[in-house]
């Protein structure tokens, strides 16, 4: 196998390692990265903007039916076990990766019964991960995600397994923006809440186009945006739990949602 990569100066590589670690450089190269089989090849499968496909030595020995796709005008690069080892994110790397462009910001389009969940200020990639995996398993048409962490870190990708390229995705940190727009499309509004005065989710009906509003982590969603939305929703505990992991709140919201 000719052309082997070994260095970690080697242009390429310096761009993926940048991209890995830095918003500031996806954002100002307009590029993303991936790692690992799977999500490699959902991106394929998806058609994604591939600009280049890393895969190690040993990677390209056992999985090189990857190499025979339709890699359109992805450039391929073959780097050795070591450097692979060392660019890698997880401990037991695969050794494929590649490079990703970002897709250019579009406006979902809103159906009429639609169902649609907004995660705002979320902040943990693991559980933005989960929640976009939850909403391409149930059939959520969309997530808009507003003030939450960087959709095209590392981690968030690796925690949606390749629903982020199966998912419509919509950025918009402008609250005004965000509901100004839901309003022209008469999306009704439910700000997801730990309040026992709220409209339990079991009792009321999620008829014509829905949006559920999804907060923080730590501290829910704040007041002035809780009290913009429709009505307020939540979610009846037992005992004395009084919330849930956000990503588990937002499984049960939208199987609620979708259900119907």
């Amino acid at each position: 196998m000719n052309n082997i990569i070994t260095s970690k100066d080697n242009p390429v590589i310096k761009l993926y390692q940048k991209l890995s670690s830095s918003k500031k450089e996806r954002l100002q190269y307009g590029l993303f990265v991936l790692e690992g089989l799977r999500i490699v090849e959902d991106a394929v499968k998806e058609h994604a903007d591939l600009t280049h496909l890393i895969i190690t030595e040993r990677a390209a020995e056992k999985d090189g039916s990857l190499l025979q796709a339709d890699l359109r005008d992805t450039k391929v690069i073959v780097i050795s076990n070591e450097l692979g080892s060392r660019i890698a994110s997880t401990d037991s790397t695969q050794g494929i990766f590649a490079i990703c462009r970002i897709p250019e910001s579009r406006r979902l389009l809103i159906k009429g019964n639609g169902r649609y969940i907004v995660l705002f200020g979320l902040q943990d990639p693991g559980n933005a991960g989960m929640i976009i995996r939850t909403a391409d398993a149930l059939g959520v048409d969309g997530i808009i995600m507003s003030g939450s962490c960087d959709l095209y870190s590392p981690k968030v990708i690796r925690s949606t397994m390749g629903s982020v390229f199966r998912t419509e995705i919509l950025i918009e940190n402008d609250a005004d923006e965000l509901f100004r727009y839901l309003a022209e499309n008469g999306v009704v509004t439910s700000a997801a809440v730990i309040d026992k005065d709220a409209d339990t989710i079991s009792s009321i009906g999620f008829s014509g186009c829905q949006a559920v509003f999804i907060g923080n982590e730590g501290n829910g969603l704040p007041a002035e945006i809780s009290a913009r939305c429709t009505r307020r929703i939540t979610i009846p505990m037992n005992g004395t739990i009084n919330s849930l992991n956000a990503a588990m709140a937002a499984g049960i919201i939208m199987w609620e949602l979708t259900k119907n």
